[in-house]
This record gives C-alpha cells, structure tokens and sequence, in this order.
C-alpha cells in the first residue's frame, strides 16, 4: 500500500486544482471548521461554509456535491496532514501501536466538532465519500502497519482497524470524548497485540 503523504493531503477530493481553484477549496476547508465550531454538524450547509468562505455557492457545489462530502474532504484533508509516526524499533509492537494510536487519537480529539461531524458524513453512500473513506481507512492502516513492522500479522492490522472504527463511532455517539478516545485505544493495543513481539 502507498504511504499517505502530505503532498496526497494537497492533492484534494477534485485533481487538478491549482491557483484560485485550490485556494477556493483550501478556504472552504477552513471555512467548514468555522461552521462546525458554532452549529455543528446539523448547522453546516455547503452554502453557509461558501458564505463564510467568500466563495459563491454555485462555485462551492462544483468542488463538494453535499456537506457530507465537504466534511469527510476536511477530516481527510487532516488525517493525511499528520506527520509519518516515528517508529522506535526497540519498543515492543504493542507499544509502538499505543504510541501511534494515541497520536491519532489526540490529533482527532484537537477538533471534536471536526470529530463529531465526521462520525456522520464518512457513513455516507455519496461516491465521493466512498472514495475519501477509503482513503482515510488506507491511512489507518497504513499508520498500523509501520507500527506493527513489516512482520506484522494482516489479522491484527484487521482487528485494531475494527477496534478504532468502532472506538470513533461510540466517541461520536457520546459513550466517551474525543480525549479518551487515546486511553481506550491504549487498552486495545495492549489487549489485540503481543506485547513480547
């Protein structure tokens, strides 16, 4: 599998994109985070992120078909953002994958609306978030394997991608914040993987 790159983050939901066009979705990104911070999920509309943006609505329906696109675009924009994990060979799998999902886990919980809207519009059928869930999933998975290190066993790459799916949809249904989201995922690493490996 590819690894995700910032330069993948540039490259947004629409190739392409350069100069005003890219500056136009960069601002409707940003716009998006502004929107989610004071309505939340229920109050975004791809019309007010474009009000807020300074981008006319016709221009901000070119680049995302509903706001479910346009947010999974922002989380996707900023899971592929995150720096590569520093992986230390000389900590155990187990540690290296709490380490890597703690990281995740509070790059996520640093915007909780972000989070929260996410929990909904990556389940949605739209094509484009289709493909944009695949990307974020590739992410996660990419991130698990280099933790785990080239022996890893595929079964419980599986098994963390489950556990960390199940663990951000229950955080976004409010069994547990976005910051404990790390903790729990603590207790999956140490339980999924073999701490003498």
């Amino acid at each position: 599998m590819a690894p995700v790159t910032t330069a993948a983050a540039t490259a947004s939901a629409r190739r392409g994109l350069a100069g005003r066009q890219a500056e136009r979705v960069d601002a409707l990104v940003e716009a998006t985070i502004a929107e989610l911070r004071s309505g939340g999920y229920d109050g975004l509309t791809v019309r007010n992120a474009a009000r807020r943006a300074g981008v006319a609505a016709a221009t901000a329906y070119s680049y995302f078909g509903s706001k479910d696109h346009l947010v999974a675009e922002v989380f996707w924009r900023r899971l592929a953002a995150l720096p590569e994990p520093a992986v230390d060979g000389r900590r155990s799998a187990a540690s290296r994958v709490s380490v890597a999902l703690r990281d995740l886990a509070l790059h996520i919980a640093a915007e909780p609306e972000l989070a929260a809207a996410s929990t909904t519009a990556v389940l949605a059928p739209d094509p484009d978030v289709q493909r944009l869930r695949g990307r974020i999933g590739a992410a996660f998975t990419q991130r698990l394997q280099q933790a785990l290190g080239a022996d890893h066993d595929p079964a419980v790459v599986r098994a963390l991608n489950l556990a960390l799916a199940g663990a951000l949809l229950q955080a976004g249904m409010g069994y547990f914040s976005y910051t404990e989201l790390a903790d729990r995922m603590d207790e999956v690493a140490r339980l999924v993987v073999r701490s003498g490996r």
